[in-house]
């Protein structure tokens, strides 16, 4: 790539045409050129108009122009994941949208090493951010105006196993909920409507509502049910986490559940806990998550909604940005909504 310098009053075609324009360029009171125009012999009249010189760049054998560099990062990205469409360019930026509800995963170290390219630009949302239809969810463009092929194919290298940027698409799973606390009228309403509402918002049922007494074997019939039940998963909600002998803890030893972690370094939803029953993820809804949206239960919930299998790493990882206050409303699902707002577009 040669940098040049276009004189409007001396033009030779041999230098200008193909040239890649490098700043705005404006004449009479308009603009008459882009930043990344590539220039044609159409545009001797706009460029005779001019009346001072501007940047631009002439391309060597093996360098891309930034619509096809972003362009082939986008399709890099997007390669292994149906659910990410590509749109653009728009001032050589493409962006993949989601096309499904879904838990976006992201890479950090892969993006980290994508981004040491110099030149290369690959922007996303945060890792598990829940998302909704039509959110833009990464951006890609290069830099410069122009780069060497060689250094995209280094980034379409590191992108290949797809890993980079993932869309899981929330699943339907079959959901049984539990709960120890004795719950009656509008408590009872309002529980159990919150509680199909968000596992209505990933497209999940319920399977039923079962009040139990506070008593250990009751829990473990109810689990063995919910297995029998071919549930995907069990809400657990009342009892105590500090209790050593709470009934539904003891009950999980009942059934042979393993506990992945019982308490999370985040508030609110500090007492919340999980663990599996061979597939089955039996999942607490502490008494902070059995009303709010912005508890540590619903940063977990997408998982398992998602098909993950939430490991103790996981949980104790919720402590970096753990401090869930009113300016962590981005991180969780966006209940009231169904499809991404306008605002949402980042176009």
């Amino acid at each position: 790539m040669e940098a040049i310098v276009i004189d409007p009053t001396a033009l030779d075609e041999a230098t200008w045409i193909g040239a890649v324009v490098a700043e705005e360029v404006r004449g009479g009171g308009r603009k008459r050129f882009s930043k990344g125009q590539r220039l044609t012999a159409d545009d001797r009249p706009a460029l005779e108009s001019l009346e001072r010189p501007f940047h631009a760049v002439r391309l060597s054998p093996g360098d891309l122009h930034e619509d096809e560099a972003g362009g082939r990062l986008a399709r890099a990205v997007a390669a292994t994941s149906p659910q990410l469409e590509i749109r653009g360019p728009v001032q050589s930026r493409y962006n993949l949208v989601a096309t499904a509800k879904g838990l976006l995963r992201v890479d950090r170290q892969r993006l980290l090493d994508v981004n040491r390219l110099p030149g290369v630009a690959v922007f996303t949302l945060d890792d598990r951010t829940p998302v909704l239809p039509g959110r833009v969810v990464t951006g890609t463009k290069i830099t410069p105006v122009a780069i060497p092929e060689t250094t995209i194919a280094d980034a379409e290298r590191l992108l290949a196993d797809g890993s980079a940027v993932r869309l899981l698409p929330f699943r339907p799973l079959r959901v049984q909920v539990v709960t120890t606390e004795p719950l009656e009228g509008r408590q009872r309403d309002r529980f159990e409507t919150t509680v199909q509402r968000k596992i209505g918002w990933y497209g999940g049922t319920i399977l039923g509502f079962a009040q139990l007494p506070a008593e250990a074997a009751a829990v473990a019939a109810a689990i063995e049910r919910a297995v029998d039940a071919e549930a995907d998963l069990l809400l657990a909600a009342g009892g105590n986490t500090i209790d050593p002998i709470d009934p539904t803890l003891l009950a999980l030893d009942r059934v042979g559940a393993r506990m992945v972690r019982a308490g999370a370094p985040a508030h609110p939803g500090s007492m919340f806990w999980l663990a599996y029953r061979d597939e089955l993820p039996i999942f607490n809804l502490a008494s902070c998550s059995m009303y709010s949206k912005a508890t540590v239960g619903d940063l977990v919930l997408p998982w398992i909604m998602a098909g993950e299998r939430v490991t103790p790493d996981d949980l104790a990882d919720i402590g970096y940005g753990g401090l869930l206050d009113r300016n962590a409303g981005h991180r969780f699902p966006p209940y009231e909504q169904d499809a991404a707002s306008d605002d949402d577009h980042g176009e």
